[in-house]
């Protein structure tokens, strides 16, 4: 069962989390290992393992980029692992001309700047994955989750460098 069908909610990259929420705690409710304490063995065993599926189909869900990457995977478009080596020229001169950027910024602000830019094409980004689901353009659909990855990682290392160069300054 995949994780939208789990939660009782559509498969599509559009959730609501408001209706995300209530699906998952409804779910939870009626799962949670607790409820089947005095119950025989195999039904417990059988909660606490609806349980983690829950969490993990919430946790999955919840995250656009994670629920755009499972999505993608539900309809057959295979991203590369972490570690593995990105084919997309493009994309590894950006990764590499932002994270220039971002070692050679002095301050707090300027790390800001570059934050913000990385957030707002994170945004654009995900707002035009749907599109490339209805063309079903399986290669650009993979290019946009691979740059989308990146961008987020890049935002962890601003965070990082953000925190650093405030330690440096206290």
């Amino acid at each position: 069962m995949d994780h939208f069908a789990r939660l009782g909610l559509p498969a599509t990259l559009d959730v609501d989390a408001a209706t995300l929420d209530g699906a998952y705690f409804a779910a939870q409710r009626q799962w949670h290992p607790d409820r089947f304490v005095a119950r025989p063995p195999e039904e417990r065993a059988k909660a606490s393992t609806e349980a983690a599926a829950l969490n993990d189909a919430y946790r999955t869900l919840k995250n656009p980029l994670s629920r755009a990457v499972y999505f993608a995977g539900l309809h057959g478009v295979e991203l590369p692992g972490d570690g593995q080596t990105i084919d997309d020229p493009e994309l590894l001169m950006e990764a590499m001309e932002a994270r220039e950027a971002l070692h050679e910024s002095a301050t707090a602000e300027a790390v800001d700047t570059l934050a913000a830019r990385a957030r707002r094409d994170m945004e654009q980004a995900l707002a035009g994955l749907g599109t490339l689901f209805l063309r079903h353009d399986n290669a650009a659909i993979r290019k946009a989750l691979l740059r989308l990855r990146y961008l987020d990682k890049f935002a962890e290392e601003a965070r990082a460098r953000r925190t650093n160069l405030q330690r440096v300054k206290a």
